[in-house]
């Protein structure tokens, strides 16, 4: 059984994302330059940087959570933000936020039927055992050590319907087999025409997308196919 949630009925478009000279500043500080970036509906990404690249800041415009200082991005062509776009788009954080008082599968359920899943039940057994939760369904993720809580909001982001993953560091405290499920998950999406954009250092996953784009103090500073050197393009990006 696949995890991967099914496709929205919402009208298809041949681009998953979009920007316009979206850029963002802080003060005095220029967190993004603006930029135009294209990723065509289907497409897998692996956004690629140091740490202050700017990542985090267009991830979290792409997502709706960070208003623009310029230009304006889309999902879907839709405005990032909007319902629609929120509707398309599924975002795993870095940093995952929980409710206090909801249980594991009290969230799965919740998500889920907010975007319209009502046959979730299966889909959420399946993560829950693809990462060692079963047996703390009931429990409260909020409660959670940081790995733990990273595969619970891996098991939110996936359990909902989607066009556009877009997913933040996802492999930080993971343990060896919540990555390989994670991947796993990636390659799921990806075959069922999914667009994915995964920020990481991860080499795995730098290797199995199809197109890199490396930002180095808010620029774009490589876009194109995985390289050879992938370990250079990593961190020296």
């Amino acid at each position: 059984m696949t995890s991967t949630p099914p496709t929205t009925d919402r009208a298809g478009t041949d681009t998953a994302i979009e920007t316009h000279g979206l850029g963002r500043e802080y003060g005095d500080t220029t967190a993004l330059h603006p930029i135009d970036f294209v990723v065509p509906s289907g497409q897998r990404v692996a956004l690629v940087g140091h740490n202050g690249s700017g990542k985090t800041t267009l991830i979290r415009m792409l997502a709706g959570l960070l208003d623009p200082s310029s230009g304006h991005a889309e999902i879907g062509g839709h405005t990032a933000g909007s319902i629609e776009a929120r509707s398309a788009l599924s975002y795993l954080a870095d940093q995952p936020i929980f409710y206090d008082d909801l249980s594991v599968l009290e969230h799965l359920e919740y998500v889920a039927r907010l975007h319209g899943r009502d046959t979730w039940v299966d889909a959420a057994e399946d993560l829950l055992e693809r990462f060692a939760l079963t047996d703390r369904a009931d429990h409260l993720p909020s409660t959670f050590s940081r790995g733990l809580k990273q595969k619970a909001a891996i098991c939110l982001a996936f359990v909902r319907p989607f066009e556009v993953l877009v997913v933040d560091e996802p492999f930080v405290g993971l343990d060896n087999e919540g990555r390989d499920e994670l991947l796993a998950l990636f390659d799921d999406a990806h075959e069922l025409g999914k667009t994915v954009l995964v920020a990481t250092h991860e080499l795995t996953t730098v290797a199995a997308s199809e197109r890199v784009v490396a930002l180095r103090e808010g620029q774009v500073a490589y876009d194109g196919s995985p390289a050879t050197n992938l370990d250079r393009l990593v961190e020296g990006a």
